[in-house]
């Protein structure tokens, strides 16, 4: 059991000192997540007047402030902001990576100010460079942290996080590192597998005895099979709740999870581009940020696919005025959940989310390490439209790359090269192999990262 005093440093962090460092980045995340807190009861049809209302908020502002739109609108005859219903929204064309990157500069709001750049993880082998504004941090602030006290958690609770980002890895600054430390959140980063890493891994937990885990499926699980290897007891911390985003969650991967570290898995899908999309509630819905995001589900055609029918996830984000979302095409495959979660909230549902997996690489001297290694290498070279690596054993790796007319090869060759045996050993042979288009697997999906090393 945790102390009194806890849940008052808790009180503490929640109710002030992270509303206060929220307000300091001008970010109306606390408001926005009081009104969630309310409208997640709405009934599914005030839901949808909601979404209707701030759709054409968000045309008519993009219509007005963003070149590519305010020329998309003219040029089709499209009457931003007056539609009279979500459908009309297929009057729009979708919005891919492609489309994104040809159009980067004119997709920015003229009003916009202060834009962040951010990039994807690259896991779907095709990594994208975008701007986010603090309207749009803030709704997705806002929707992680209700999501996070559906489980009995809070902002200023210890924290455990298992994460690979160079984005957050790259930012261990002193303001940082207060923060975190106020807030009372600790990074493990997730990349390197090995037994010393993952014996670390298993102290640091043990000894900040977190109430929620938040990490990559794949990394805890892992941190949990070499505990109970080890030996090594995790189910007597006190443990909340595990958060786990970014990957396909497999059964047995929940099951894993849960039973090494004594809570539930709570599972998230999102990404940076499109947003916090979905987060499961403790009665097993998977809920859509509905008040934030549109869903649609398409068949390859890109025509709507009927309820109970897998289809390719599309979103609009409707806080995204800066740097518009609308009908962007995530590449990832799902069915509508047609159902009413026994939780009582209006928001609808997702389920048999197909969200692409990364897989782990094995480096020469058998360390595990997690392929994002490997993607944050090829992602950030300009002109490189999508790649695919496969490493068919521990000595040899191949790169399939599909370059555009902006690739350096001999400058994009050797940062490849010397960083893939950086990671995975200096005497790997890494080929690399250009060619026209990234094939899908046998079973139609596809995977960036494949891995047949033992």
């Amino acid at each position: 059991m945790h102390s009194p005093n806890t849940s008052l440093y808790t009180s503490l962090v929640s109710k002030v000192l992270f509303p206060l460092h929220e307000r300091l980045k001008q970010h109306d995340s606390v408001a926005l997540r009081r009104q969630m807190e309310q409208s997640q009861w709405l009934p599914p049809e005030q839901l949808e007047a909601l979404q209707l209302r701030r759709l054409n908020e968000l045309l008519a502002n993009v219509g007005r402030d963003v070149p590519f739109y305010r020329e998309l609108f003219a040029r089709e005859g499209i009457p931003a902001g007056q539609f009279k219903s979500l459908a009309e929204l297929q009057r729009l064309p979708f919005l891919t990576k492609a489309v994104i990157r040809a159009h980067s500069d004119a997709m920015k709001s003229t009003q916009a100010r202060g834009l962040a750049r951010f990039n994807t993880g690259g896991s779907s082998g095709e990594p994208l460079i975008f701007f986010i504004g603090k309207e749009r941090v803030s709704h997705d602030v806002a929707a992680k942290w209700r999501a996070t006290r559906w489980w009995g958690v809070d902002i200023g609770d210890p924290e455990m996080v298992v994460w690979g980002s160079p984005i957050e890895l790259g930012k261990q600054d002193r303001i940082k590192a207060v923060r975190d430390t106020l807030l009372r959140t600790e990074l493990l980063p997730a990349f390197e597998m090995s037994e010393a890493k993952l014996d670390g891994f298993i102290a640091a937990i043990r000894r900040k005895r977190p109430r929620m885990l938040f990490g990559y499926p794949s990394a805890l699980s892992h941190i949990a099979k070499h505990a109970r290897a080890r030996g090594q007891r995790m189910d007597d911390l006190g443990i909340k709740v595990a958060f786990v985003t970014s990957e396909r969650l497999y059964d047995e991967q929940r099951e894993l999870i849960s039973q090494v570290f004594a809570c539930p898995v709570a599972n998230g899908y999102g990404g940076r581009d499109a947003g916090f999309i979905a987060h499961q509630c403790p009665s097993g819905g998977m809920h859509i940020t509905a008040e934030d995001i549109i869903v649609e589900l398409v068949d390859p055609h890109g025509a709507p696919v009927p309820p109970g029918q897998a289809g390719e996830i599309v979103v609009t984000h409707l806080a995204t005025r800066d740097f518009p979302f609308v009908r962007y095409r995530t590449g990832d495959v799902a069915v509508l959940d047609e159902g009413r979660c026994a939780c009582g909230r209006g928001l609808p549902m997702l389920k048999e989310i197909q969200g692409r997996t990364t897989d782990f690489v094995v480096a020469a001297d058998g360390t595990l390490m997690h392929g994002l290694a490997l993607i944050y290498i090829l992602r950030d070279l300009p002109g490189l439209a999508s790649f695919k690596v496969i490493q068919h054993d521990r000595a040899r790796t191949e790169v399939l790359l599909v370059a555009e007319t902006g690739f350096d090869r001999t400058r994009g060759e050797s940062l490849i090269v010397d960083g893939f045996r950086r990671r995975l050993g200096s005497q790997v042979a890494v080929e690399l192999r250009y060619v026209d288009n990234i094939p899908p697997e046998r079973s139609g999906k596809f995977r960036y990262i494949v891995s047949n090393a033992q």
